[in-house]
């Protein structure tokens, strides 16, 4: 009574069948491989192209106290002159 036997699984497959047509669940199959495929070789790359750019970049510039940014003296003196 723990496990199902083989009639069991064949009526859930028929019910699934019935319900979503055989073309659904092949498409469905085959999107789902594709993505492993996918996820697979992604993972297989060396080299991630978005990891190498974030690394040569400074995570964000802050000013020292005391100072302005350079967009914000440009303005300034442009409202003062």
């Amino acid at each position: 009574m723990g496990s199902f036997s083989i009639w069991h699984w064949m009526i859930v497959l028929l019910v699934v069948l019935l319900l979503f047509g055989s073309g659904k669940v092949s498409n469905l199959m085959g999107d789902f491989a594709k993505g492993i495929k996918s996820f697979k070789k992604n993972m297989a790359e060396d080299t991630d192209a978005s990891m190498e750019e974030a690394a040569g970049k400074p995570p964000g510039s802050i000013a020292a106290p005391g100072t302005r940014p350079a967009a914000t003296s440009q303005s300034t003196a442009a409202h003062q002159g």
